[in-house]
């Protein structure tokens, strides 16, 4: 016999994840889809005109549902919606990291205010419960880092461009083709959405809320075959890494760079649109959780958990958020620049510079510079479709060079 739901969910936004969510809930009788906002009125879908509205009030206002999914594609559409749920007492589901990420502090307060409930895991990494994971078993021991694949988007174009070759355009467009970047894809080859990510985990990991604008961040946009070239002659990949941790002087360190991986590193198997995520504990020592990070089911897959975690009453506790606000660290980090042509190097301020593969065509280079230092030259280094990945500190600059130039030589 079938047993009825009676309950009642309202989704906004039918995209790849709402639909994603749709058919995860079809293999289940918990909750009734009551109604699924959608902004185009022309627009094809599999389901009939009586399952769509096109009032977001119509949900917002129904005091039948007992959860509300925020799937929407605009933040700034996004963040009013969930603001107005949150207000009203409701428990909200939302997979929009920017809207997250960006206001975070204000979603915090209105959740104590209003007593209402706010879940965000599949805003971070896809199938992996890195949320929960924090908020449970890490709450009460303290974190030395966390560093990951956050944007399965980048992590695929990253993977064809390194296996088989492939140029950035075809990636790209294989990338958009199977759903896992968006038509225009700048949020994931940008940094931004790993920026995003990495900022709402600094907050259940270290209690720190990060402020986006403070946070040094450079995309794959710029890489070409030369810079993969280079990683296979030292024995590296090259990954899209966001990480915080605390330096040497318990400051904490935020940043999304591409990163020179060796297989040392879990995160060097991590391929395709898979997201990879390493945990550092004071106590625990070192896990490493992987999964999928982009496409419809695995991400309709996390919002569904967010769900019914909500149903039994989960919420955030924020163990270890800090009453005021955290100064993020100005240390030196190691990185490589290439750019096309001499006449492009800006007035860097190196503390410390190696040059090699210099022409008239292009320069490379690998050095030690301050984080404001980068941050500040970062809109011209991008305008310029200039490289910038970074080196573990482990790394010596001079061997790093010695062995890009001896494959040279070996291979010329």
């Amino acid at each position: 016999m079938k047993i009825m739901p009676t309950n009642k969910i309202g989704i906004l936004g039918f995209g790849c994840v709402g639909q994603g969510l749709y058919d995860v809930l079809q293999d289940n009788q918990q909750l009734e889809v009551a109604r699924i906002c959608v902004r185009d009125k022309n627009k094809e879908r599999k389901l009939p005109a009586s399952a769509f509205t096109f009032d977001a009030q119509e949900l917002l206002q129904d005091e039948s549902l007992v959860i509300l999914t925020e799937l929407i594609s605009n933040p700034e559409e996004a963040l009013v919606l969930i603001r107005q749920a949150l207000e009203a007492g409701k428990t909200v589901v939302s997979a929009n990291k920017k809207a997250v990420a960006e206001n975070l502090p204000e979603l915090i307060a209105l959740q104590q205010k209003y007593g209402s409930r706010l879940l965000y895991e599949a805003a971070v990494c896809g199938s992996i419960p890195i949320l929960r994971t924090l908020e449970a078993y890490y709450a009460d021991e303290p974190m030395q880092e966390v560093s990951g694949i956050l944007n399965g988007s980048s992590n695929y174009i990253l993977t064809k461009l390194d296996t088989e070759g492939c140029s950035y355009e075809e990636a790209l467009r294989q990338a958009q083709e199977l759903g896992f970047a968006e038509a225009d894809p700048t949020l994931d080859v940008a940094g931004h959405d790993a920026l995003h990510k990495i900022c709402i985990i600094a907050a259940h990991a270290f209690g720190v809320l990060v402020d986006v604008k403070e946070v040094l961040r450079f995309g794959i946009a710029g890489i070409t075959a030369e810079d993969i070239d280079l990683a296979h002659k030292l024995g590296a990949r090259i990954k899209l890494v966001a990480s915080a941790k605390y330096n040497v002087v318990q400051q904490l360190e935020v940043q999304v760079l591409p990163t020179f991986v060796w297989p040392d590193n879990e995160l060097y198997y991590v391929q395709h649109e898979f997201n990879g995520v390493v945990l550092e504990a004071k106590y625990a020592g070192s896990q490493f959780l992987k999964g999928r990070g982009a496409g419809s089911h695995p991400t309709g897959s996390a919002v569904w958990a967010d769900v019914t975690a909500a149903l039994k009453g989960y919420k955030y506790t924020y163990p270890k958020l800090k009453p005021v606000k955290t100064q993020l660290a100005d240390d030196t980090i190691q990185i490589y620049l290439r750019l096309d042509g001499e006449k492009c190097i800006p007035n860097l301020r190196w503390q410390e510079v190696v040059s090699f593969g210099v022409s008239l065509n292009k320069v490379q280079l690998v050095g030690k510079i301050k984080r404001s230092e980068l941050m500040q030259h970062q809109a011209y280094l991008e305008g310029c479709d200039g490289f910038v990945a970074t080196l573990p500190s482990g790394v010596s600059l001079n061997a790093f060079v010695q062995k890009a130039i001896q494959h040279e030589q070996v291979t010329a």
